[in-house]
């Protein structure tokens, strides 16, 4: 078995599962650095694919027709679009059947909103259709707590820097657990692995791609001609970086923290980011302010030069001992450090979303090369953005919605169905009448495969194994459409449209008077419905319960109509009696009313019943759109 590459001083070595129908954990041993107390073992666990069941059709699994597939041994190809070729490539990962795969984690000072949802989701279809594969995965997704906006929302609420951040790592887990995005194999914290990074950085200087500054340690992109690769940018183009404004100490504009001293000298305070300079308590402070940062700039050059050399730490803000003296590291080495530490210098894919394509991917790039020359990555793989109105959804903009804000009205499946109706390295705009729609077909799927496990559940005896010529085409359709979609740079928005043919194939055996009739009907039922339930596993739509999903979307449905069941029951009720009374005009009313607020009514033989809809406007304006 191939080896992962391990080059100058390795954070520690990591070995892949030898047994690839088991879960569990591996003991890493790293070297130590300074005070040996400080560093925690890590525990790294590698999960194997437990590939998904697939239905019988005439005594023949679905993965025999592509292939014979075995767990452990990738069915078939996979092209991927690599940001760094700029074309799609054929997968092919550097150890035979295992991926190493690493994807940047979110800043955790606040609730994620869904862009950072689409990002999560999309690495996670990939992490599932890579196990469906036959790969082992090992996915690793960092969380960064240690960052200026986690201090200064710290610093707001007069909160521990650390604390806060925990707190939204355990929020953006429950956020992720409701997305059904699985776990991660490991989720390292910028703060557990102060010790990796800072042995990092000193490779870096020792292989001559770095200065320091007084405190602080910098790259220098000079001595890394390759620096723009990835984003394709030239050097006289670029910007020191987008979270932090030129510092006239750098070499070259371009050049970024590696390390940033936080410590007081002579009572003045500095931090090497923020370039706050703090004499009386009562001195003006700006991060956004050119001419603030001006004065600030001023007051640096002139001042730093004719101060002691007494150093403390600066209050409020997190530090960690170094050869460079108190300080925390840049964000961008965060991940290099992480990265290599679980996954070795060399693996096959690192991903994110597509604003971290520059600056922050590519100075990962330059960081780990200038650690290890033979350092690579093989795919880069990035999304597109969620926009609102046509800009990026973020933060900074203040036009974010939370998850947590969608999910108080949406279900969170309706959710993860919106953001795979795109294809991931699309633009996708947010908009209600797109996640009304995404709830709408969503509760549509549900409702045909609980009424599959309504029929089945009393045909659970006697069934044949062979099925009608006709269904089985429809299955077989649907199977190769879903994996040459997938295989093709894993176009979820083909897949999700090709369901519907299965959708209607079944509901037409249970519902209407040829289906009814058709020989062997049941046995159909069975077979759409168990492959439909395995697509749905891939891409990770599965619910717990069909009826509980059913019955969450209905009562979502009531709340955005801002309507009771009984509410809705009463209607009903009033327009049943009108229709006896052939007042078909107020039966019609009845009817558009709860149309324009999303409530749907449905006559049949038994009777009157509701289901969520889209909103008659919202429909409207759909149709005014095309």
């Amino acid at each position: 078995m191939g080896t992962l590459l391990k080059c100058y001083k390795p954070l520690f070595s990591i070995r892949f599962s030898l047994f690839p129908n088991s879960l569990h954990s591996v003991q890493l041993r790293t070297h130590s650095f300074n005070n040996p107390k400080r560093r925690n073992p890590i525990r790294r666990c590698f999960s194997s694919l437990s590939p998904s069941s697939q239905p019988l059709i005439n005594g023949t699994t679905l993965d025999k027709m592509d292939g014979n597939r075995q767990p452990g041994s990738p069915s078939s190809e996979l092209w991927l679009h690599n940001t760094m070729s700029k074309k799609k490539e054929l997968f092919k990962s550097k150890v035979e059947d295992k991926v190493g795969m690493y994807v940047c984690g979110v800043t955790a000072y606040d609730l994620s909103h869904i862009g950072h949802a689409r990002v999560y989701v999309t690495f996670d279809v990939l992490y599932r259709y890579l196990k469906h594969l036959g790969y082992e995965v090992c996915y690793v997704r960092n969380f960064t707590d240690v960052d200026d906006k986690i201090i200064a929302r710290a610093n707001e609420l007069a909160e521990d820097p650390i604390s806060l951040s925990r707190q939204y790592c355990d929020e953006f887990i429950q956020d992720m657990v409701h997305l059904q995005c699985l776990p991660p194999s490991v989720e390292p914290r910028v703060s557990d692995h102060m010790p990796h990074i800072i042995d990092m950085i000193k490779q870096i200087v020792d292989n001559g791609y770095a200065y320091r500054v007084e405190g602080d340690v910098f790259f220098s992109v000079e001595n890394f001609p390759e620096y723009g690769q990835l984003s394709g940018r030239k050097l006289e183009d670029n910007r020191a970086g987008e979270r932090v404004a030129v510092d006239s100490r750098k070499r070259n504009p371009a050049d970024f923290a590696l390390w940033k001293a936080s410590f007081i000298r002579n009572n003045v305070w500095i931090n090497c980011e923020l370039w706050e300079i703090d004499t009386q308590p009562t001195l003006l402070k700006s991060r956004t302010d050119q001419a603030a940062h001006g004065i600030l700039n001023v007051l640096r050059n002139w001042y730093i030069p004719k101060t002691s050399s007494r150093l403390s730490a600066k209050e409020g803000e997190p530090f960690w001992e170094s050869p460079w003296g108190p300080g925390r590291p840049g964000w961008h080495i965060e991940c290099s450090a992480m990265s290599a530490a679980y996954l070795g210098y060399s693996f096959d894919i690192h991903g994110g979303g597509m604003d971290l394509v520059f600056p922050h991917h590519e100075n990962e790039i330059a960081q780990s090369c200038a650690a290890c020359k033979q350092s690579n990555v093989s795919y880069w793989i990035h999304n597109g953005f969620v926009t609102v109105d046509s800009e990026k959804m973020s933060k900074s903009l203040g036009n974010f919605f939370t998850i947590r804000e969608v999910i108080d009205l949406y279900h969170p499946l309706a959710l993860r169905l919106f953001l795979m109706g795109t294809h991931y390295r699309s633009p996708i705009n947010y908009s209600d009448v797109l996640l009304e729609s995404a709830s709408e077909r969503i509760f549509y799927i549900y409702q045909t495969l609980h009424d599959c496990e309504n029929v089945l559940s009393q045909h659970d005896k006697g069934l044949q194994e062979s099925i009608p010529p006709e269904t089985l085409n429809v299955i077989n359709k649907f199977h190769n459409d879903f994996s040459t979609s997938m295989s093709d740079d894993l176009h979820t928005p083909v897949v999700l449209a090709a369901l519907s043919d299965p959708l209607k194939t079944i509901n037409d055996l249970l519902h209407t008077r040829k289906g009814k009739k058709q020989a062997m009907r049941i046995e159909s039922v069975a077979a759409l419905e168990k492959i439909i339930r395995n697509v749905l596993s891939v891409l990770g739509l599965m619910p717990t319960s069909y009826s509980e999903a059913l019955q969450q979307l209905r009562e979502m449905a009531l709340k955005r109509a801002k309507l009771t069941e009984d509410k809705i029951l009463q209607k009903i009720e009033e327009r049943s009696e009108a229709r006896k009374n052939k007042d078909y005009e107020k039966s019609d009313a009845i009817r558009k009313d709860l149309a324009v607020v999303g409530i749907a009514l449905m006559d049949s033989p038994d009777g009157t019943s509701w289901r969520p809809a889209i909103p008659l406007p919202l429909q409207e304006q759909q149709v005014a759109a095309t």
